[in-house]
């Protein structure tokens, strides 16, 4: 058995070997990979006294290859607990010097501060609206031709497609297109009130680093909306502005304001002041002018404990301050997000620790409104999360 194991090992040694020569030399190569993720949480406003809960979280399936100069990244999620699956991202890229690069299909939107504006599993509240983390179909190029400077390109003719059928299953939340809808806790399957579909949408961004520790940049984001019941467009647009930066003996910061106006109309192409979004099965209403200030600190401890490599707490909070009223004339209530927690790092192993907070929240609490109008009443609700994850 030993020298069984001991052979498998060397094997897969080899190939990882392999993998990584060619991808030195521009090689063909495939590699496979993946993720196994487990949850436990505990809500504030859950009153069935089911909690705490222990739940499958996620697994994926990850594939990167190259043949003929021609990269592929593909990764597919899915979802045990809510049965439901999704494309996370998938594009062919392509090289044409060592400054330019080309990526074709789902890819992530080059917007404000990437890969994440987060330090914790919760993203940031950006995230909740479409622009922290988000894919989407279409063309991007990355520029790094200019010393320090990071230039991003890119034309997105749509949303990345949905993953299950009859689901608004995607990973990244998206104006609802017509058509979509979604299943509700009891299995009936409802079409949502928005019609609109997100369309022809350019995205410019450009990252300059002030030092090997300090990064700022700004980043535009111009599109069009279709209204398929008056068969009109309107503009949408956002802004972003960040910093990111690493001081002291481990200490990050990451900083963002954005500005968002995501041009929604009804029926009859008069502006209104809510857009349906949609993401993981599940729809909500969403203020359609906002203004989003995003700040997080972590620090990272390296320790030895066992096969413990480091430990990161950390502190990220945003607030999304709308520009909407009611019905009644009231205006829309701020919807803030708070997230504590820290970061165990073992080896390939990663364990978030949080204890999410929110107010006027979708994910904590609020579902339908928290994002649209919310309410004055509303009070602060938690989340005890914990998220292990196993990448490989």
């Amino acid at each position: 058995m030993k020298k069984v194991v001991f052979a498998i090992f060397a094997i897969a040694g080899l190939l990882t070997q392999g993998v990584l020569n060619a991808q030195e030399a521009k090689e063909d190569y495939v590699k496979f990979g993946g993720a196994v993720r487990y949850n436990i949480h505990d809500k504030s406003w859950n009153d069935d006294n089911t909690d705490p809960q222990f739940t499958w979280d996620t697994w994926r399936l990850n594939v990167d290859a190259r043949t003929a100069g021609v990269d592929l990244s593909f990764e597919y999620r899915f979802y045990p607990d809510g049965g439901y699956h999704m494309l996370h991202h998938g594009y062919l890229g392509y090289g044409f010097n060592d400054d330019l690069y080309m990526k074709l299909g789902v890819s992530q939107v080059p917007f404000g501060i990437t890969k994440f504006a987060s330090h914790s599993w919760w993203f940031q509240a950006p995230y909740y609206v479409g622009l922290e983390d988000d894919y989407d179909m279409g063309i991007k190029f990355d520029y790094t031709g200019i010393e320090n400077l990071t230039l991003n390109f890119a034309y997105f003719h749509q949303p990345e497609p949905a993953g299950t059928p009859g689901y608004n299953s995607r990973y990244s939340y998206d104006i609802i297109a017509s058509g979509e809808g979604t299943y509700d806790a009891d299995g009936n399957f409802t079409k949502p009130n928005g019609m609109t579909k997100e369309t022809r949408q350019f995205n410019l961004r450009a990252a300059y680093n002030l030092s090997d520790n300090v990064e700022i940049g700004v980043s535009g984001q111009f599109g069009r909306n279709y209204h398929v019941n008056s068969d009109e467009f309107e503009s949408s647009n956002a802004y972003a502005a960040h910093v990111v930066a690493n001081f002291g003996d481990g200490f990050n910061f990451k900083g963002e304001y954005i500005s968002y106006d995501f041009g929604a109309i009804d029926g009859s192409g008069e502006e209104v002041d809510v857009v349906q979004m949609a993401a993981y099965n599940a729809a909500y209403n969403v203020a359609s002018k906002a203004n989003i200030w995003v700040a997080g600190l972590a620090y990272t401890i390296p320790v030895d404990f066992g096969p413990i490599s480091s430990i990161q707490p950390y502190v990220d909070y945003s607030v999304i301050v709308k520009d909407g009223e009611t019905a009644g004339g009231v205006e829309f209530e701020n919807t803030e997000h708070l997230v504590p927690g820290m970061l165990i790092t073992a080896g390939s192993i990663y364990t978030y620790v949080d204890y999410a907070m929110g107010k006027n929240n979708a994910w904590l609490g609020s579902w339908t409104n928290g994002l649209a109008a919310g309410s004055p009443d509303a009070e602060w609700e938690s989340r005890f999360n914990i998220n292990i994850g196993y990448y490989f």
